[in-house]
Formats: C-alpha cells, structure tokens, sequence
C-alpha cells in the first residue's frame, strides 16, 4: 500500500511532472507553498539536465530541496555552513543506495537498464524521503504533511 507522498507523486507523474519537480512540488506542498516559477525552473533538470540524460532528475530534484532550505536566496542571506556537507551526504548516499540498486547516476543509464521507467517512482520516492532526513537532522525541514 501506498503512502500519501508517494500516492501524491504518482499523481503529479500522471499529469506530466519529471523527477526534479514532483520532489519540487512535494517540498512546496510540505511548506504549505506553491511557486509555479521555481517548478518550471526545475524542469530544466528533466531527463538528466536539459534532457541531456546526465545526473538523474531524482538526484538533482533532491539537492535543489536541501538548496531550498540550506541556499541563499537573496541579498541578505547566506547560504547554511552546514549546505556542502548536506549536499554531499544526499549524493553519497545515492550513490551508494539508489545508483548502486538501479544501474547509475545518470538518467541515460538508469533507463538503459529499466526502459519503461519503473525505477523513477522509488528513486524519487526514496530520494525526496532521505532529502527531509538530512534536513530534520540538521533542523530545517518542516514538519507537516508531505514529510513521511
């Protein structure tokens, strides 16, 4: 059975969101926000990067949601200390987890072993759920629904 965030994954997928953004779009609902802006900015992410099939949209997806609440965002802030060290936990651990189960860290090898998509859904599922874990453990994530 499926929990709401993934039920809620697999819906915005069905109305044709890529990996980046449904972990874009989650990480908003989760602050009770939406930003059609910064979700089509996201897009530049699908299929690997302006559909180059390099980094896996689910990766790229999850370091924009810790950059979301560990980034600079305007003139008078400053990016968190902590960013470069949560940043490179998620992409360990994706590399170690995910890359290592589904064929790599790129969108194009990933879908050369599983073409009709079917490890897009946990990457981003698992990816979106170890995102919040780094940003709990540091005090940034919110809490509420979406963050299961």
């Amino acid at each position: 059975m499926m929990d709401d965030t993934s039920l809620r994954m697999l819906q915005l997928k069905m109305e044709g969101y890529c990996c980046s953004q449904i972990i874009m779009v989650i990480a908003l609902e989760a602050q009770g926000k939406t930003n059609a802006e910064l979700v089509r900015a996201t897009g530049g992410l699908c299929f690997g990067a302006g559909m180059s099939g390099e980094v896996c949209g689910a990766l790229s997806g999850g370091a924009c949601l810790i950059s979301l609440y560990g980034g600079k965002g305007s003139g008078e802030e400053k990016a968190d200390l902590r960013l470069p060290s949560m940043m490179n936990e998620l992409v360990e651990w994706f590399r170690e987890g995910p890359a290592a189960t589904y064929g790599g860290m790129r969108c194009d090898d990933i879908l050369t072993r599983h073409p009709d998509k079917s490890a897009c859904g946990p990457m981003v599922a698992a990816t979106y759920a170890k995102a919040m874990e780094i940003l709990a453990a540091q005090g940034l994530a919110p809490s509420g629904p979406g963050n299961t």
